[in-house]
């Protein structure tokens, strides 16, 4: 399986990432995807992932991290798309959830990341919390090749809308709770080639750990409640959602021995 969104280089890794990281290959989980947040931690970023087979990079200034950057941080992450060649450009997007966000920074970085993912013919991995439509408004403008709407929660409407933008949606740990009907509904009937899977760890862990660390090793049980939802088989789903995945990362899972490392 293909974890399509993990934050593996979380300091909440910083202690036992090898074993985090040997756990979910032993689970079954062959690639992970760690999205970027800052230009600061992006050399940290590489060196955590430096010798970890099927771990690839994406890099991106999360909205979260606005406040704390400027042009350069802009400048240095097009230094980093063209030196590192990583397989999307993210995590990038929009977050109207924090009170008192500033709504006009957030977008003017996200689209200048937009247009950069454009630049490089990239796929970006979008953050989308409260602010579906801002981020659709934003990609009709600028479009990119495509990508991933991470941890999505919008409406069917939206989520038909970003799939016709050549989007696939993202579903983890939220679906497994019985109360996030709206998330579970979309899990059982969206299209099969639209959904990917993917984790979120150490963050959105999954209804067994309540609010204990998420790790990438959890994919395979949160693709099996996927998999009840809709009525399939864990392995149906399981290879339909890495084909998704390769159709947006591209070459970089294709034929994974696994048996490798």
């Amino acid at each position: 399986m293909i974890d399509t969104h993990c934050h593996l280089d979380a300091a909440e890794f910083a202690a036992d990432r090898g074993a985090v990281y040997a756990a979910a290959r032993a689970a079954g989980v062959s690639g992970i995807v760690v999205p970027g947040v800052a230009v600061s931690a992006f050399p940290a970023q590489k060196q955590a992932l430096a010798g970890l087979p099927g771990c690839v990079a994406a890099y991106g200034i999360h909205p979260l991290y606005v406040d704390q950057a400027g042009p350069q941080d802009l400048a240095v992450l097009r230094e980093w798309l063209a030196a590192e060649q990583p397989v999307a450009v993210g995590e990038i997007g929009l977050d109207f959830f924090v009170t008192g966000c500033d709504v006009a920074r957030q977008t003017e970085f996200f689209v200048a990341q937009l247009k950069l993912a454009r630049e490089f013919d990239l796929p970006v991995i979008l953050h989308v919390r409260r602010a579906v439509d801002a981020v659709l408004h934003e990609l009709r403008r600028i479009g990119v090749r495509g990508g991933i709407a991470h941890a999505f929660n919008g409406s069917r409407q939206q989520a038909d809308a970003f799939i016709k933008l050549g989007f696939k949606l993202g579903f983890g740990g939220a679906a497994t709770f019985s109360g996030s009907r709206r998330i579970r509904e979309l899990a059982a009937t969206l299209p099969d080639d639209s959904i990917v899977l993917e984790t979120d760890a150490p963050d959105i862990p999954p209804a067994w750990l309540g609010r204990g660390r998420n790790a990438p090793g959890e994919l395979p049980r949160i693709a099996a409640e996927i998999a009840a939802l809709r009525g399939i088989p864990v392995a149906a789903l399981a290879a339909q959602a890495d084909d998704n995945a390769r159709a947006v990362f591209g070459e970089v899972f294709r034929d994974r021995p696994s048996d490798s490392p």
